[in-house]
């Protein structure tokens, strides 16, 4: 699940990690450490990256600054003097602002879902490699509007409607990779000349805003365990499978799939990195068949890699949207600091 970004310095995090990849030199011929820099919701599952140690003879070590935002942001105030060697997790909402700052050198992997990951590049540069994508969707507690005979809403205007006031939460775009991504889906949704009116009328039937995913999914939304009293949240299309208890009954959440944004994560090699060898190492792991299965169930998202086997829930449960909205990566460059600036004048204040 997911994520706070973040525009402002974060604290960093060093912390020794260990992972498993596919072909890669022997430790003789690889040996020492690799740096990598990460938002604060990188996870794999235990043993795969102490793989990918002993196959490498790598130390990987994680520096993660806070989510998508903070991230870009990190290694744009620190491009004279580089946080580590790969980066993973910038999305397509700032993929062109860290390729703009010139902080990514080139890399073109080779491994077989290299291919698969190039349909979703964000420029012909080769600085970054999709690893993994999904959906940024507002979800709803189905038990929740069960129990109060509410119809549950299923479009973006329906969040306007006087009977689902007070009952949304998002995050906020200017902190939250997610949030962006919400932010963009209406932009896409509404347009240049729409999307501040529909914003005015969520505010005006009582939208809250949370710092990020976290704090808005686990503690305001009545759906995410927490006891929250807001039965609508932004989270991801692949969240409702994570709230099933009985096989039988299912999830107690479902997506609103008319509201989502795609999402794609990417991974790259740091400008002026001290070990760029190791970070193509570790990007050629990141599309290896062993993370690439691992993704779903460590990180919520689907793979980039066509051939990896997704969980049995995930066709069930977490579908992704047939139309998703879009905005065009040119105009996400062109506009994203002004939308944001907006964006926070009129929700925030």
């Amino acid at each position: 699940m997911r994520k706070t970004l973040g525009l402002g310095l974060a604290a960093l995090v060093l912390t020794g990690c260990s992972v498993t990849g596919g072909s890669t030199p022997s430790a003789s011929e690889s040996a020492g450490t690799v740096t990598l820099v990460t938002h604060d919701s990188f996870h794999l599952s235990d043993g795969l990256l102490a793989d990918f140690e002993q196959q490498t003879g790598l130390t990987v070590k994680q520096v993660a600054p806070g989510d998508g935002g903070v991230l870009v942001n990190q290694l744009i105030l620190t491009k004279d003097s580089p946080l580590g060697d790969v980066v993973f997790g910038i999305d397509n909402s700032f993929a062109t602002r860290a390729i703009d700052a010139g902080v990514l050198a080139p890399y073109t992997s080779q491994v077989p879902a290299a291919e698969d990951a190039a349909q979703y590049a964000p420029d012909d540069s080769g600085s970054l490699t999709a690893v993994d994508f999904g959906d940024v969707c507002l979800n709803v507690d189905t038990t929740w509007f069960a129990d109060h005979g509410v119809a549950e809403p299923t479009t973006l205007d329906d969040l306007t409607r006087p009977e689902y006031r007070d009952l949304t939460v998002v995050t906020n775009a200017a902190t939250s990779s997610p949030g962006l991504s919400f932010l963009l889906a209406t932009i896409g949704a509404k347009g240049e000349d729409g999307w501040q009116a529909y914003w005015t009328a969520l505010k005006d039937n009582g939208l809250k805003v949370a710092e990020g995913w976290s704090d808005a999914y686990y503690s305001d939304f009545s759906g995410g365990g927490g006891g929250g009293s807001r039965p609508i949240a932004l989270s991801y299309a692949s969240s409702p499978p994570e709230t099933v208890t009985d096989e039988a009954a299912g999830p107690t959440t479902a997506a609103m799939l008319g509201t989502c944004f795609r999402q794609v994560e990417y991974a790259g090699v740091i400008e002026g990195a001290a070990n760029p060898e190791g970070a193509q190492q570790l990007i050629d792991f990141l599309l290896s068949d062993a993370v690439q299965e691992d993704i779903p169930g460590s990180m919520y998202m689907y793979p980039v890699s066509s051939t990896a086997a997704l969980p049995d829930a995930w066709a069930q449960w977490a579908p992704l949207s047939d139309d998703p909205w879009t905005v065009d990566p040119a105009e996400i460059s062109e506009h994203r600091d002004e939308w944001v600036r907006d964006w926070t004048d009129l929700v925030v204040g």
